[in-house]
């Protein structure tokens, strides 16, 4: 019997937008010490500000993976500004709950997210 629940382990047995993006607006990378879940975003956004694409390569345990992938589903379509308002919270209750010890995961995907459109800002005043 898994600690995780079923759409967890779905989203770590069929994370969804894996991969890399050679030609991302913005990148971000996080990681965790602790525990070694380490996590990078790629993301695409239009002229709306609005996210298109998003790409994510994650090592770590099933909980980081599954929260990768969700956020991915989580951010497309999002303005920078509302996945910047995305919460660590949010992630977890919308994969219906992590595993208390698991919960840091959530906060990195976020992470990831939100580093990932900081960049893509900071780009963009260049």
């Amino acid at each position: 019997m898994s600690v995780y629940n079923e759409k967890v382990m779905d989203h770590f047995q069929h994370p969804r937008n894996v991969g890399v993006m050679d030609d991302a607006d913005g990148v971000g990378e996080v990681g965790n010490i602790s525990c070694g879940d380490i996590m990078r975003m790629y993301i695409k956004v239009d002229q709306n500000e609005r996210i298109t694409d998003i790409k994510f390569q994650t090592f770590g345990c099933g909980a980081a993976v599954a929260t990768s992938s969700i956020v991915t589903e989580m951010a497309i379509g999002k303005t920078v500004n509302e996945a910047l308002a995305m919460t660590n919270k949010e992630v977890a209750t919308s994969l219906g709950g992590l595993p208390p010890l698991k919960l840091h995961c959530s906060n990195l995907a976020a992470d990831a997210l939100h580093a990932a459109v900081k960049n893509y800002l900071e780009r963009r005043k260049q």
